[in-house]
């Protein structure tokens, strides 16, 4: 099939990408079996690269999916990768594998998003820390980032929200710079201007919750010496919930080598318990 010239030169683009990676036009060439020369006189537009070198060129520089199909168009060709709806027929299995493995996680909470942190699908586990959340907020299309630092949403429960708001901004400024996203930018404009919700001085204890991991009171030595210990090696989201104070780290997998951009995009996130008390409480409050 024929298409039309490129609107903008693809060249200037790529040696965005490379410097943004901060590698030499020579390490460049070696990761895509070329040359520097070759290299330099594509990102000044001397030489318009094949379809195949683009590929090359956006395999060696790590360019996201989305992104490769605009270095395509740009340099003249049609885009390699389809963009398909998550609710499609065809991605009923995926749709399927998603719910499976979003059960399996329970009673820890767990949830997918797409590229600019719609909800995708959550279980149980996130609808038990969904207490007190303002309606609106809940109405779809969900998303975790509003969801996680409005005013009316998790942030005023988070114990620990000044450092866990500055690693959510942080992510998404890392997103930011990797992708041209108009709305992922508004979004992160969006919530990085929410007023931080101040929270009184006794509201940083942590309650032993009731069930198999304990009775109330003062938490117990053994669970401060975890949550010291899940703070060595991860920064926790630690949630007031039920007069308890919850405590989880965060994980986060995407999908190796996606060939759609749908796919791409999507993220699983999961929420695993920093203390056997936090874990014991989900165990025993998982909602039916």
């Amino acid at each position: 099939m024929t298409t039309a010239p490129p609107d903008t030169e693809v060249g200037p683009l790529l040696r965005e990408w490379r410097e943004r990676r901060r590698i030499s036009q020579l390490e460049l060439a070696l990761r895509a079996d070329s040359s520097a020369r070759h290299i330099s006189f594509v990102e000044t537009g001397r030489s318009r690269p094949s379809e195949d070198m683009v590929l090359r060129l956006a395999e060696a520089l790590d360019v996201p999916v989305r992104e490769r199909n605009a270095l395509l168009v740009m340099a003249g060709y049609a885009p390699r990768y389809a963009q398909t709806p998550l609710d499609a027929p065809a991605m009923s299995a995926l749709r399927e594998s998603l719910d499976r493995l979003l059960t399996a996680y329970e009673p820890y909470p767990a949830l997918v998003v797409d590229g600019v942190y719609g909800v995708v699908a959550a279980n149980r586990g996130i609808a038990l820390l969904l207490e007190g959340v303002a309606e609106r907020l809940l109405v779809p299309p969900v998303n975790a980032m509003r969801l996680t630092l409005h005013p009316e949403g998790l942030a005023p429960r988070i114990v620990n929200l000044p450092e866990w708001r500055a690693d959510l901004l942080a992510q998404m400024e890392r997103q930011i710079a990797l992708v041209r996203s108009p709305a992922l930018r508004e979004l992160y404009e969006e919530v990085a201007a929410y007023p931080v919700p101040e929270r009184p001085a006794d509201t940083d204890r942590t309650d032993v919750p009731e069930g198999p991991g304990g009775s109330g009171g003062s938490a117990s030595a053994e669970g401060r010496a975890g949550r010291e210990r899940a703070a060595a090696f991860a920064l926790p989201m630690r949630l007031e919930h039920g007069g308890r104070v919850l405590s989880f780290v965060s994980s986060i997998a995407t999908f190796n080598t996606p060939m759609d951009v749908t796919v791409a995009e999507l993220a699983i996130e999961t929420f695993l318990p920093a203390d056997r008390e936090t874990a014991a409480y989900l165990h025993a409050h998982l909602p039916p």
